[in-house]
């Protein structure tokens, strides 16, 4: 019987992206997640205490026990609450970045084989899987979430992980810059939640052009045309007044001016620099931006101008011989289309030839990572 028949008779493989603060969920073979979930487990201690945010974050666990606990109750609400499905003898599929720790990894495995008993799970990593949604084999990954930007090297199918950088510069530094921003200006602290910041954020915030943050840098904007302010309404009748320069300047964190260069442009060009010669022209005729923070308006533009400006620099003048960058249009929101990338792999016959079986898992508990080539099962990887 020919392999599609069979994996069309087969139920689907459940598709799960752990992210830091959100979770996509679905099935193996659909366009679109069927839930995004905040990654967090509800903290019983604080409930029987009484607080009004019994809630915690899935990845701020003490210890290794914990993290098991808290996986296999966030786990739980997955499958009984959005996919609605027992997962025993269920195939899985975990989206994953080549940097997540390896405790996470081998918790999590622990958590679906021995707790869930799935049949098998398929790890794939973020920054490879992403590019079967475009259907190219070499890219520049930029992936920007809510802990860290992580720029990754693509060629021929191959992640160049010599030549990765990443940086804390994400959505949490611009939740904080927002926070401060608005402290600064009278605010109430009270009332700027995380939910309430990040409201504020993708409703107002927007990324300003290099000459506009360049007099920010030299004057505090005096002599700009002011960005309009708006009013955010909050909890009762309260009213948010959110600045035009909070607006603009808010995601100039990842832009930092300073002698560290440890900003977004400087990562990505670092990045290329590290690649051998022949490879670095055709990752820079094809960057592709994923995660959410990736979404606000501006933030391409922005980039691209940077980094052709830092190519005149005597820092990169007469070291990168690239002329110009190329951006990649996904086919779906940057902040799922690592999921979808998941999606397409498990619903291919490498969900059956590359996943960890139950009885593999039951004899060798190590969870092999993405650089071993001879032992690693369950990464599509070409060496």
């Amino acid at each position: 019987m020919p392999l599609y028949e069979t994996m069309l008779q087969e139920k689907p493989a459940i598709v799960l992206e752990i992210g830091t603060a959100l979770t996509k969920l679905g099935f193996a073979g659909e366009p679109y997640p069927r839930s995004i979930i905040p990654s967090e487990v509800l903290d019983h201690q604080a409930k029987n205490a009484g607080l009004t945010a019994p809630n915690r974050r899935l990845f701020d666990y003490t210890n290794e026990v914990e993290l098991y606990d808290w996986l296999v109750e966030f786990l739980k609400t997955i499958f009984f609450k959005y996919v609605l499905v027992s997962p025993k003898d269920r195939k899985v599929v975990i989206v994953e970045s080549v940097l997540c720790p390896t405790i996470i990894k081998e918790k999590l495995a622990r958590a679906l084989f021995v707790h869930f008993d799935v049949s098998s799970v398929f790890f794939v990593p973020t920054h490879l899987v992403v590019l079967a949604t475009l259907a190219v084999e070499t890219a520049l990954v930029v992936d920007i979430g809510y802990k860290e930007a992580i720029v990754v090297p693509v060629f021929c199918g191959v992640q160049a992980l010599y030549a990765w950088e990443a940086q804390p510069l994400a959505a949490e530094s611009v939740h904080n810059e927002i926070r401060r921003q608005l402290i600064e200006s009278g605010v109430d602290e009270g009332l700027l939640t995380e939910s309430t910041v990040e409201d504020i954020k993708i409703r107002t915030c927007f990324v300003t052009t290099a000459e506009r943050a360049a007099k920010y840098r030299a004057d505090g904007g005096a002599s700009l045309q002011p960005c309009p302010d708006v009013d955010y309404p909050a909890k009762g009748e309260a009213i948010i007044k959110v600045t035009g320069r909070l607006r603009e300047t808010a995601y100039e964190v990842m832009f930092p001016e300073d002698n560290d260069r440890l900003g977004l442009p400087y990562i990505v060009l670092n990045a290329i620099l590290k690649c051998p010669r022949d490879m670095r022209v055709p990752l820079a005729s094809n960057l592709v931006l994923i995660g959410g923070s990736t979404m606000v308006q501006g933030l391409t533009a922005r980039l691209k101008s940077e980094l052709l400006a830092l190519l005149q620099t005597d820092l990169y003048r007469e070291r990168l011989f690239v002329q110009a960058f190329k951006f990649h249009k996904a086919p779906a929101e940057p902040n799922f289309i690592a999921w979808l990338g998941g999606s397409i792999y498990g619903a291919t016959d490498l969900v059956l030839t590359k996943s960890i079986t139950r009885e593999a898992y039951s004899k060798n508990q190590t969870i092999p990572d993405f650089t071993n080539y001879e032992e690693t099962r369950g990464v599509p990887m070409r060496g």
